[in-house]
């Protein structure tokens, strides 16, 4: 099974890069329009063709693009198989068990504990326009 992972996360690798390069070598539609103007030249229509290249690159974009689609699917289905079955349990029930501390503020300990020392009780926090700075 991990044979078969590392190989779809492979090939998603070198297809994603295969798009990214070929992504880059193709020219947009503005350029087309540029050429117009005078930019660009006789050279452009080099290696493929007038617009044999365009054709080409597209295609193997979409190709690309597929396979990098049938690989993301492909991880998402198996790594989903290799994690352990959920619990039908509550998700509290895997939280250990801690003593109970006293609540910060309050007056009264907590059943079972030494009673507490008796120190002043700590001011109330200012509510409502207490809040709000002053201009």
């Amino acid at each position: 099974m991990n044979v078969l992972l590392t190989l779809l996360l492979v090939v998603q690798i070198l297809a994603a890069l295969g798009m990214i390069g070929l992504i880059l070598m193709q020219h947009g539609k503005g350029a087309d329009a540029g050429a117009a103007f005078g930019g660009g030249g006789a050279g452009s229509a080099s290696l493929f063709g007038a617009s044999g290249g365009a054709n080409f690159l597209s295609r193997t974009t979409a190709v690309l693009a597929g396979v990098f689609l049938a690989c993301t699917l492909g991880l998402a289905y198996f790594g989903n198989l290799r994690q352990a079955p959920a619990s039908s349990g509550s998700v509290l029930e895997s939280v250990p068990v801690t003593p109970v501390q006293q609540i910060p503020g309050s007056t009264t300990p907590p059943a079972g504990s030494a009673p507490a020392q008796s120190a002043p009780a700590p001011a109330p926090a200012p509510t409502g326009a207490g809040q709000i700075p002053a201009k």
